[in-house]
């Protein structure tokens, strides 16, 4: 009897300590969880700047290390030269098309005023077009016949629009801003690079053991894939097509440049602008200028189809379509930050797809990119 009244006794000392190491688990957890709420509060108005500056940090670090090696092992100057080159990179041409657009919008401006802005009258062939092709053909010539009278009148819904411009220009300025910073904290990364690494290595073993590791790696070596892939590709298409536009003395040069560069990154590719731009020519240039401006302008459209397939795929174990399908889906969803989002996070969900799916072929911390 006093056995069994013993052992009941035992029985409900442990149900006792269980019940309340769980419930200290639980309220560690709770703590954890508040602080972790809290931390993620107070770094939300500058987390766009560290994810960017992380990802440039990542992108730059290959040619942060054999900089590094060339001067000596000096990695504050090689990180001070990349900022200042990233720098230059980012603000000569944004300073190119700013003077180029203000020196239009002048022009414009002035034409304005003094009324001598014309339109040309409208095509003949306009009146041919079914139901609307008289409507419109008669408004044309008659915008194109008073157009300070038109401004005036619809100066009401031209002011929204202005306004919505204006409203975007500085949008564009503030993230450009926010940029830069990001540029300069990524110099800040690259001097302590190693330390950060067996970091993140560390932490990445500690979620996740070997493939933890893998993973890790996995979303570097993507970010450098795609950093070279898409955005060195864009710059390189951006570069010839400036240069086209410049010995050709193609008019708004660095306008066209800048949306070149923009739909580069965006994957739309340069064709938008060039082939308006190759039928341009034909009209307006001597054919055998316009031969000649076809004959280089094809080709740096068709230069990324080359490039970027061996560029992205380069020691990734992650199929190509993955990759394009995240660069793509990402910008579409959240922009620029996107274009290296995507890729990551399909490429490691595809990982752990593969892990679970075939657990003999799954990333591990020695065989991963």
């Amino acid at each position: 009897m006093d056995r069994s009244a013993e052992t009941t006794t035992q029985r409900s000392d442990a149900g006792q300590v269980s019940i309340e190491a769980k419930v200290s688990d639980l309220v560690r957890l709770g703590i954890i969880g508040l602080f972790a709420y809290w931390t993620m509060v107070l770094i939300a108005p500058f987390a766009l700047i560290v994810i960017w500056s992380a990802i440039l940090a990542v992108a730059l670090f290959p040619m942060f290390e054999a900089l590094t090696r060339l001067i000596g092992n000096r990695p504050r100057i090689a990180a001070t030269v990349i900022v200042v080159g990233c720098l230059v990179l980012i603000i000569a041409p944004l300073a190119l098309v700013a003077v180029n657009f203000a020196d239009a919008a002048q022009a414009l401006i002035g034409k304005l005023w003094s009324g001598t802005v014309t339109l040309p009258s409208a095509p003949a062939a306009l009146r041919e077009w079914p139901i609307v092709g008289e409507r419109i053909h008669d408004t044309w010539n008659q915008i194109a016949g008073d157009l300070a009278s038109t401004i005036v009148k619809f100066q009401a819904p031209i002011r929204e629009v202005m306004g919505v411009i204006v409203a975007k220009l500085a949008s564009i300025g503030g993230g450009l801003l926010s940029f830069v910073v990001s540029i300069m904290l990524s110099g800040l990364l690259l001097t302590r690079a190693v330390r950060l690494a067996a970091t993140i290595q560390a932490l990445a073993s500690r979620i996740g053991g070997d493939r933890g590791v893998g993973f890790a790696r996995l979303a570097g070596t993507t970010v450098r894939n795609v950093s070279r892939g898409v955005i060195g590709v864009a710059l390189l298409q951006t570069l010839l097509c400036g240069l086209c536009f410049a010995v050709f003395g193609m008019p708004a040069r660095g306008a066209l440049t800048f949306v070149v560069f923009m739909l580069c990154v965006m994957q739309l590719g340069p064709g938008l602008v060039l082939l308006p731009a190759i039928i341009w020519a034909w009209f307006s240039w001597s054919p055998v200028t316009a031969f000649v401006f076809t004959c280089i302008a094809v080709p740096i459209t068709l230069v990324d189809n080359i490039l970027k397939p061996i560029l992205m795929s380069r020691g990734l174990s992650t199929p190509m379509p993955v990759i394009l399908i995240g660069v793509i889906g990402g910008t579409l969803s959240y922009g620029l930050l996107g274009l290296f989002l995507g890729p990551i996070v399909l490429s490691v969900f595809y990982e752990l797809l593969r892990a679970w799916a075939w657990p003999s072929d799954a990333p591990d911390g020695s065989n991963a990119a």
